[in-house]
């Protein structure tokens, strides 16, 4: 199976920025940038690197464009000034960066995923940046999406192509400049809200992961099945399946970041509407609902049932067991064989 279709994401992003991109020093050093990002990961691909040299040269490539002006200079809370960073700027903007590249990086794991995910992340960013006069971004946000998008075609489950850490670094690494460029260089009173919600779902897997292996003593960069995808096609669930119901969860994430940017409920200094105010609450109601659908029902549940079937083949059991039997499993990740009906 190829493993290096982050050459063709590189190739889709690099055509349509010369037709479309602007001139830029800023656009030049976030395109120089990708070229490192992408080298370091074809070489981890090739060469399996160490965590230590990759994480190095993802901060060499990210150094590239925060030294080009992709900088986070100040961040705005809702009903607070905004929060001046000072000479923190470059380097939190470049381990900001990292992260997100990290965090795309480690949701690659299912056919499809990262390439899926990444493609709603970036057509959001681009509806926002550009409704934020951020064309530059709104932009490459667009060439990102459509890059991700005919990548996608090849990728989705059975896949034909992988994109490796050449793609899933390029795509992490792109949407860190975009949510830079394209909304926290804003005075959106909710700038920093965007990325977190957009990016929620990887970045909520990620943070679960590594909380998981720092909890067992493991490192963080070593591999598990402590990832949804991977609970929940340990579970019974076919990959196919797995990655349309992240597909959902992110896409109800997307909206409710269009409802923050489109939906007037502020005048834009401080007074709320109380209509539109409702009107937002409620979406965010919905959005809670479908992640507690999904992680509750979906995977705990569903978990409970297969499991009680487990252990009844073994003999007489009782709710307690059943239930001790799943927290156990949720704890370590480690599932027990299941089979299909």
């Amino acid at each position: 199976m190829p493993s290096l279709g982050g050459l063709a994401i590189l190739a889709g992003l690099l055509v349509s920025s010369l037709f479309f991109m602007p001139d830029t020093g800023e656009t030049e050093g976030i395109i120089l940038g990708a070229l490192i990002i992408v080298f370091v990961g074809a070489m981890d691909d090739i060469f399996n690197l160490s965590p230590f040299a990759k994480l190095v040269g993802q901060f060499l490539g990210s150094a590239v464009p925060v030294m080009s002006g992709v900088v986070v200079q100040n961040f705005t809370l809702p009903f607070i000034a905004p929060v001046d960073l000072g000479e923190l700027a470059e380097p939190l903007t470049m381990l900001g960066i990292v992260a997100v590249i990290n965090v795309v990086n480690l949701t690659d794991g299912a056919d499809g995923l990262a390439a899926g995910v990444c493609f709603i992340g970036a057509a959001t960013f681009a509806a926002i940046a550009l409704s934020l006069n951020r064309y530059s971004a709104g932009i490459l946000a667009a060439c990102t999406a459509g890059a991700s998008l005919g990548f996608l075609f090849h990728n989705f489950h059975p896949a034909t192509i992988f994109m490796g850490d050449a793609g899933s670094n390029l795509l992490g690494y792109l949407l860190a400049c975009i949510a830079i460029q394209g909304v926290l260089k804003t005075a959106a009173a909710v700038a920093l809200f965007f990325p977190l919600v957009i990016l929620a779902v990887p970045i909520l897997d990620t943070g679960f992961v590594v909380a998981k292996r720092l909890k067992y003593g493991k490192p963080i960069y070593a591999a598990d099945r402590w990832h949804f995808h991977h609970r929940f096609v340990n579970i019974g669930f076919s990959q196919r399946r797995t990655v349309l119901y992240l597909y959902a969860w992110t896409l109800c994430l997307a909206a409710l970041a269009l409802a923050l940017r489109f939906i007037p409920y502020s005048d834009g200094h401080g007074n709320l509407d109380t209509g539109w105010t409702l009107v937002l609450v409620g979406l965010g109601l919905v959005v809670l609902a479908a992640s507690f659908y999904l992680v509750v029902v979906l995977e705990i549940l569903k978990l409970r049932r297969f499991s009680g079937r487990r252990l009844r083949r073994k003999g007489a059991i009782t709710e307690d067991q059943v239930d001790a039997d799943v927290a156990e499993q949720l704890a370590t990740g480690e599932f027990p064989a299941i089979e299909r009906e």
